[in-house]
């Protein structure tokens, strides 16, 4: 078996590995929509889930942060009367 037959044959691998992960991908996102539409059924807020799901992503300290900033920028649109306290020491450092 030459090299080039050896390099084709892994790559095929690799092609019909990911190929396999993609059906999965794909089988797994109809599994979570499913999910999602089965909390919505019973009454739950599926665009706060997914926010909760996104910030659980996050550690703590650049949830932190990006709270800060938001407040930051909420008070400088006129959207928040004033920052909180805690926010105001946080976005200073």
């Amino acid at each position: 078996m030459s090299e080039g037959n050896v390099a084709a044959d892994q790559l095929r691998l690799f092609i019909e590995r990911i190929e396999r992960l993609e059906e999965e991908k794909k089988a797994l996102a109809g599994d979570i929509r499913d999910k999602y539409a089965e909390a919505k059924g019973l009454g739950f807020d599926v665009k706060v889930m997914r926010k909760i799901i996104s910030l659980r992503k996050k550690s703590p300290t650049d949830r932190q942060e990006e709270e800060a900033i938001l407040a930051t920028y909420l008070h400088a649109l006129g959207m928040a009367e004033e920052m909180p306290e805690r926010q105001v020491m946080d976005a200073a450092e």
